[in-house]
């Protein structure tokens, strides 16, 4: 029996990757929100899903099954293939995304190097932020193609806040870049490595950025919240001003894609903000485990502080009240723009300082 190529073998594993990848997220959004139901029913004294499989487990599935049979309707005065693309299109770039983040260290499989990555880009960071920053479309021409005023309006309101916020958004993570010198995301987290070194006498720090760019991950958690559209900025959505902003018009499966792209954009914002500040999988890995165990170990370290952070996302929801439009754009433009700017010229002068 002959033996596959080296091609053969790449073409095989990325498919494997990619559906692994895509069913782990699927799976993932889809609890996320049975997560953020029983989250804010606790914070708020409610019981949340409970009658759908036990604890209400299954929630998730009726909720796909409802969007798949519901009715859809689409306004007869709309641009039926605008509306129908608008959807596609926010889904497509939120899930593509995701393909350039690494999950854990590369390992050896029969002489091949496998990583916990669909794809490894040295620019992989451009790469997401040019990527997510297209997902303005998607809501801008949701708004316009539904040719309703609510719509329309939360599109507009939604593009000014995603263009305003994405400056402080990148500007926040220059400082992480200036010290790891590199675009790579696996790059990024290699330069974390380790235990920070004070006075030249090693410590017990772990050498993750968040220690001396807690600034920068303020800025840069604070924009992705308005980013991703979630409370306290919210604001596209506002159901008491716009009834429920750029979708308002739609329904079924076309509903459900916005609804999953925003989940998938947190998804990517809590593993971003894992990977640049948190030392991405570096933990503890004790050298007892079997070799089995210990491949997977950074895996679980990565998941969890991507876990903590979509934790915080929800209790965000149900503890904070929604900002006006106006303190919005005042917080982007007059607050964390020149605070990013200070940030890095701080950086960059205690690098020139001490390099």
């Amino acid at each position: 029996m002959g033996t596959f190529s080296d091609t053969t073998v790449l073409v095989i594993v990325a498919f494997v990757k990619i559906a692994i990848v895509l069913w782990l997220l699927l799976t993932g959004i889809a609890y996320t929100t049975w997560l953020e139901r029983k989250v804010v029913a606790h914070i708020q004294a409610r019981w949340g899903p409970y009658l759908v499989g036990p604890h209400g487990l299954l929630q998730p599935l009726a909720d796909g099954i409802k969007f798949i049979l519901k009715e859809e309707i689409v306004p007869a005065a709309s641009d039926k293939f605008i509306f129908w693309l608008a959807p596609f299109l926010g889904f497509v770039l939120a899930f593509l995304s995701i393909s350039v983040i690494p999950f854990g260290e590369t390992f050896t499989f029969h002489g091949h190097p496998i990583g916990f990555q669909i794809t490894d880009l040295n620019i992989g960071l451009l790469f997401v932020f040019g990527v997510t920053s297209l997902g303005v479309y998607s809501i801008a021409l949701a708004g316009w193609s539904s040719n309703s005023k609510y719509p329309l309006m939360g599109g507009l309101r939604s593009s000014a806040q995603m263009i305003s916020y994405e400056l402080s958004l990148g500007l926040a993570v220059v400082g992480t870049l200036m010290m790891a010198g590199t675009l790579s995301l696996r790059g990024i987290v290699n330069a974390q490595s380790g235990t920070w070194h004070l006075f030249g006498v090693n410590t017990f720090v772990p050498h993750w950025y968040i220690f001396v760019q807690p600034v920068g991950f303020f800025i840069y958690f604070t924009s992705a919240i308005a980013e991703t559209n979630r409370v306290p900025f919210d604001l596209p959505e506002g159901e008491t001003e716009l009834v429920g902003g750029y979708h308002t018009e739609y329904s079924s499966m076309k509903f459900a894609m916005f609804f999953m792209s925003e989940y998938a954009n947190m998804v990517t914002v809590s593993c971003l903000a894992t990977l640049l500040f948190f030392g991405g999988w570096h933990g503890p890995n004790p050298s007892f485990l079997p070799d089995i165990v210990r491949i997977f170990v950074p895996v679980f370290w990565f998941l969890l502080k991507v876990f903590l952070f979509m934790f915080f996302y929800i209790w965000m929801r149900g503890t904070l009240p929604r900002f006006r439009y106006d303190q919005l754009m005042s917080l982007g433009w007059k607050f964390l723009l020149p605070l990013a700017l200070a940030n890095i010229l701080v950086t960059g002068f205690l690098i020139a300082l001490h390099g």
